[in-house]
């Protein structure tokens, strides 16, 4: 049975328009169907195989963000935008060709380079501290916490409004620090609330920063290393399930929303 403290989560993608019709979603995630089935706004409005669903950007190779592609695969036109580094990685499994590149267009992004991916939407991907996928490991000790196309971070502007995505970052960088400041919302990776979390739990023996994902406490980890950081909202996001902050009026709960952090939700939206 389940802790009724704790509500259910699907797992870490989001939708952006500028208008309300036409639809980004950044990262597709294995229960991508279920969220969409969850979110009107995102439901066919015409015959066919139509999707308000315009584009799609992925921040990385990693499972839980790029199964969800082979649930979009109903032949519906739209952009998929990645680093070339993502790309790549797409290319090497010939799975994900269901969804038809002669439909779903992909588009290399270079780091730094604003682009609109819906008209009246700028977008601009850069570099987080991170890692390769898992599956790409092949038994090795990857370098974590290089800051390269593998692991990407994303910033939205429209209407002069700012939000920054990072669902998985292993380190807060000055760089970091620099595009989160003066955001209006900010989504950052809230993986763990303790590096040895999995292993204190008995799910895994991995630390937090070994899989590229930087603790939230500590006088190193998120919330003290962007305390200062000034952001309108901010929320944590990509959170595991060992993680204590998702059940109610736990101490660590209490403890994030003291130092002014939100605790991400299926259904969570922002707008002007």
């Amino acid at each position: 049975m389940g802790d009724p403290r704790v509500a259910s989560r699907t797992q870490s993608s989001l939708a952006v328009s500028v208008d309300g019709d036409r639809w980004l979603v950044v990262n597709a995630s294995p229960d991508i169907r279920q969220q969409i089935a969850a979110t009107p706004i995102l439901h066919p409005r015409e015959d066919g195989r139509h999707s308000p669903i315009a584009a799609l950007i992925l921040t990385n190779a990693d499972v839980d963000h790029v199964a969800g592609v082979l649930s979009l695969r109903e032949r519906h036109p739209m952009r998929l935008y990645a680093s070339g580094e993502t790309l790549r990685a797409l290319a090497e499994n010939a799975i994900f060709n269901v969804a038809d590149p002669a439909v779903v267009q992909r588009e290399a992004v270079a780091l730094d380079q604003p682009f609109e991916p819906l008209p009246g939407l700028q977008v601009t991907l850069f570099a987080a501290p991170g890692k390769v996928p898992l599956w790409k490991e092949a038994g090795r000790e990857p370098p974590v916490g290089d800051a390269a196309e593998h692991t990407v971070g994303v910033t939205l502007c429209a209407d002069g409004r700012r939000l920054v995505y990072v669902p998985g970052c292993a380190a807060v960088t000055e760089d970091i620090r620099r595009r989160a400041a003066g955001a209006d919302v900010l989504l950052f990776d809230g993986t763990v609330w303790r590096d040895d979390e999995m292993s204190v739990a008995g799910v895994g023996e991995k630390t937090g920063r070994r899989m590229g994902h930087l603790p939230m406490s500590g006088p190193d980890g998120s919330i003290a290393a962007l305390a200062d950081v000034p952001v309108g909202q901010r929320i944590f996001i990509h959170i595991n399930n060992t993680n204590p902050v998702l059940i109610e009026g736990s101490p660590e709960r209490r403890l994030a929303e003291a130092a002014g952090w939100r605790i991400g939700h299926d259904g969570m939206a922002f707008g002007p």
